[in-house]
């Protein structure tokens, strides 16, 4: 079903169209005018900062996450690969029953989508789309986009409204009053859970982990602090490591919705690669 257009991507779509043009056309113009150097500004940042959420949404809806190719198969006795992710409950390599195959590290099988996904983060009803290896960045970038416009257009909202009140204006105050009411009844809580959904991915990305992973990280710290242990996740390769693994070795682009780097999505690069090297060295 991915790519499909759904009742939640239409209602986003939808949500964006009319904050943009409210924002636009009701906001700036009312306040600051688009014939000025101020309102044409804002205007034009708003149109970029909309014009890449939107595009970047697109990419995340169409975009295969990445999928487990069907001669995979874990080669246990590789030294370069000293991580292999096993079962819970019996310590065999993780197989996949309903896809017939082995899952690679990070893979996990999605109910909604009916096939393993590479390095899986969670199923977005949003996109009609898993998050996964080869889509994750563009969903960041996205979910940076999104924010930043939804920012953008609240700061102007809060202003003009501030003004409107302390000049009294009561020219066509019934429309566009409800234009502010209702505006301002999607952009605040949309910015504010954009807002907490990037901040998680972020320290997601920080720690190199997925959703799921950080979930069973919790599992796992409680059940090695039982036996006197201590948990650390494997893939945690230290702060910048993290974010290139994700954004890109590029600083400029780490903005752009591309991502030829990720690799295969077979294989991470782990804490215990870099041990063996200083170990070797």
């Amino acid at each position: 079903m991915r790519g499909y257009v759904t009742l939640p991507i239409l209602l986003v779509l939808s949500t964006v169209v009319y904050i943009y043009y409210t924002t636009v056309f009701v906001v700036i113009d009312g306040w600051l005018g688009l014939s000025t150097a101020a309102g044409l500004a804002n205007a034009a940042a708003l149109t970029v900062l909309t014009l890449m959420a939107v595009v970047t949404y697109g990419m995340a809806v169409l975009k295969d996450p990445g999928h487990v190719p069907s001669s995979f198969a874990p080669d246990i006795e590789d030294n370069e690969s000293p991580v292999h992710e096993i079962k819970r409950k019996g310590g065999d390599l993780r197989y996949c029953q309903k896809c017939l195959h082995y899952k690679p590290p990070r893979a996990h099988h999605c109910r909604i989508c009916k096939r393993c996904v590479l390095r899986m983060d969670h199923h977005c009803v949003w996109i009609n789309n898993c998050v996964g290896h080869e889509n994750y960045k563009i969903f960041f970038v996205f979910m940076l986009y999104g924010v930043s416009a939804c920012i953008h257009s609240l700061v102007l909202l809060i202003a003009s409204a501030c003004y409107e009140l302390q000049k009294d204006q009561q020219q066509n105050g019934e429309s566009f009053n409800k234009s502010y009411i209702l505006c301002g009844a999607l952009l605040c809580p949309l910015t504010v859970a954009l807002s907490i959904l990037l901040g998680w991915h972020i320290y997601l990305i920080l720690h190199n982990k997925t959703t799921i992973e950080y979930h069973e990280g919790v599992r796992a710290m409680l059940l090695a602090e039982k036996v006197g242990n201590i948990y650390r996740h494997p893939y945690d390769i230290g702060l910048f490591q993290n974010l290139v693994l994700v954004l890109g070795p590029n600083v400029f682009c780490w903005i752009c919705p591309v991502s030829k780097h990720i690799g295969s999505g077979l294989r991470f690069r782990t804490a215990f690669d870099f041990s063996i090297f200083r170990a070797s060295v």
